[in-house]
């Protein structure tokens, strides 16, 4: 652990299992530091095992699963710079183990299927981002893989996706409306027929308005603008890449729109697309071009998925250096 942060910065990644949030985290936690940044995963709060969920018929993504009056109160307590006895949800065995004690970080990401459900806990964070994965896209992946990796039957794995998706419908996709960024992945329309959800079309729902957020735009602010960038600066293979960038409202919020279609062939060419965007809280020239280069084995590193998770990484260190250096002003005031 690094010293005691004098503020400790809130961050609420929200999204279905299966929807990228582990890659995600892993590329904020290279960002910031491992020391500097804890991370609480919200399956720890369920209030009912595996073994009673499946005696109430009550799925974990059902918030009577989950103990949001705990999550509330320790998560508060964190942000307070206290020390809290969090719960342990084993995923092996299905049961709650004894808690163990989380000291508070300079940065705690709350990440899992319900971090903008409650209004409190809501209330809380500082920064907050959806990651929305279509169900076109989330059907070919799982199939995919558990069609191919686990040996599930076609027929099984629609099942499992259906019996889950009103309860996703109904508890998970509504905190969309509350996150500060959303980045969706939608299937590509560069292809009329792409079944393997291979070539994706990655949208940044940026909320505009919110209080020391700045969304990324593409050349001109406030313009819309499609934009083919393949030719001698950039290498793309068939079918190429398109990006948008332009004004739109996200149910009822003003929001900024960033979107990438295609595959990128070659990262260290980024640096071609990341000149013509701006507001995209770098330290120098490159800098998002150079953490994207870090990790090129991480999935989606070649398309619009890994661009904005570091992007948004970057508006979230922005978002830790102005409250804390407003934390420091307070402080210094304080004491005059």
């Amino acid at each position: 652990m690094t010293s005691k942060p004098d503020r400790v910065v809130l961050i609420g990644v929200a999204g279905d299992s299966g929807c990228g949030k582990s890659t995600f985290l892993r590329r904020i936690t290279d960002l910031f530091g491992k020391e500097f940044v804890t991370v609480i995963c919200l399956d720890d709060y369920h209030s009912l095992d595996r073994k009673q969920r499946k005696e109430t018929g009550i799925t974990a993504l059902d918030p009577r699963a989950n103990n949001f009056d705990l999550m509330y109160e320790q998560i508060k307590a964190l942000k307070n710079g206290q020390a809290i006895d969090k719960p342990i949800y084993n995923h092996e065995t299905g049961m709650i183990d004894p808690a163990e004690v989380v000291q508070p970080n300079h940065i705690v990401v709350v990440e899992g299927l319900h971090p903008l459900y409650d209004e409190r806990v809501r209330s809380l964070m500082d920064f907050s981002v959806y990651l929305d994965i279509s169900d076109e896209v989330k059907v070919a992946w799982k199939i995919q893989r558990d069609m191919a990796e686990r040996g599930h039957r076609y027929e099984d794995v629609i099942a499992a996706i259906n019996s889950r998706r009103p309860d996703f419908t109904a508890y998970i996709e509504p905190q969309k409306e509350f996150a500060d960024v959303v980045i969706q992945v939608l299937p590509t329309q560069l292809l009329k027929e792409d079944k393997e959800g291979k070539i994706l079309r990655v949208r940044l729902i940026q909320k505009v308005g919110v209080e020391g957020f700045e969304p990324a735009y593409l050349f001109d602010e406030g313009s819309t603008i499609d934009w083919r960038p393949c030719g001698t600066k950039l290498t793309c293979s068939y079918p190429g890449i398109k990006m948008y960038y332009g004004p739109d409202a996200y149910y009822g919020h003003a929001a900024s729109v960033l979107e990438v279609d295609g595959q990128l062939d070659n990262l260290e060419q980024v640096i071609y697309i990341e000149s013509h965007l701006s507001k995209t809280a770098t330290k120098y020239h490159g800098e998002l071009t150079h953490l994207l280069l870090q990790h090129r084995e991480y999935p989606g590193s070649n398309n619009g998925t890994g661009l904005f998770q570091v992007l948004t990484g970057l508006k979230m260190r922005a978002t830790y250096e102005r409250l804390t250096a407003k934390e420091a002003k307070i402080a210094a005031t304080a004491n005059v």
